[in-house]
């Protein structure tokens, strides 16, 4: 898997937690540089384990679907996609109820809640030979960079953008799966 790939799979899974970061930078009448650290670690930080945790997960049953792994590939990212393009188009407002939108229990949950999907795909690393170090510092460090994006775009264009950031996410994703899926059966070319 060349770098480019893995960089598509980082920016289509960190949608969904800049769409978030956008969501929080709603709530604040100021943004403080230590939010968007906040933002940047908790979100990049679980997006980065999380594949880990999957890409575990997809080496020990690497040999047992190796027949089919493009079709698993394939399934995988357009089914996260799928539902990120879901939950883009079905996305509601955030209600602002007087909690601090940076406490540290309310961006746990949020940094879980949105890398769920990269445990998914990380399943999917070692099926598509991915190195493993490369793909979870791009994936890692992409999503800390475009949460912290998302959260100055929140602050500064409204809520209006933060769906269509996941339904673009799910779109880069399910591009990818095809892609991997074509490749094996000779319709595109090289990795």
């Amino acid at each position: 898997m060349r770098f480019t790939s893995i960089l598509f799979l980082a920016v289509g899974l960190s949608m969904d937690a800049m769409a978030v970061a956008a969501a929080r930078g709603l709530l604040v009448r100021r943004l403080l540089p230590r939010h968007a650290v906040l933002v940047a670690v908790f979100f990049g930080g679980f997006q980065a384990a999380m594949p880990l945790i999957g890409w575990f997960i997809g080496r020990s049953m690497g040999a047992a679907i190796q027949a089919w792994d493009h079709w698993v590939v394939f399934v995988l990212l357009a089914g996260i996609g799928g539902k990120m393009i879901h939950e883009g188009l079905s996305a509601k407002e955030d209600v602002v109820d007087g909690r601090n939108p940076f406490a540290i229990r309310v961006l746990l949950l949020l940094a879980i809640a949105t890398s769920i999907d990269a445990l998914a795909a990380g399943i999917t690393l070692p099926l598509m030979h991915a190195p493993l170090a490369l793909s979870i510092i791009t994936i890692g460090v992409t999503t800390g960079v475009l949460s912290a994006v998302g959260l100055l775009v929140g602050r500064h264009f409204g809520a209006r953008i933060g769906p269509r950031l996941d339904i673009v996410g799910g779109l880069v994703l399910i591009g990818l799966g095809a892609r991997t899926l074509l490749q094996h059966l000779g319709f595109v070319g090289g990795p």
